[in-house]
């Protein structure tokens, strides 16, 4: 079953089970870098989102 994940209220990808991990498949440019990356649950997806999310804003600035 397909899994939305959102960073701050806002739906960035889905998580889809495959060969016994979560792959992520992006669905929001800031989040482009890490689709197909894969992640043992969606707490560490989510954790793996706000870390590259953070970094692009402080590249940013």
């Amino acid at each position: 079953m397909k899994q939305v994940v959102e960073y701050q209220g806002i739906p960035v990808g889905v998580l889809i089970p495959r060969d016994g991990c979560l792959a992520f498949m992006a669905v929001k440019y800031d989040v482009m870098e890490l689709d197909g990356r894969r992640f043992s649950s969606a707490a560490e997806a989510r954790e793996a989102i706000r870390a590259h999310v953070t970094q692009r804003v402080a590249l940013a600035a």
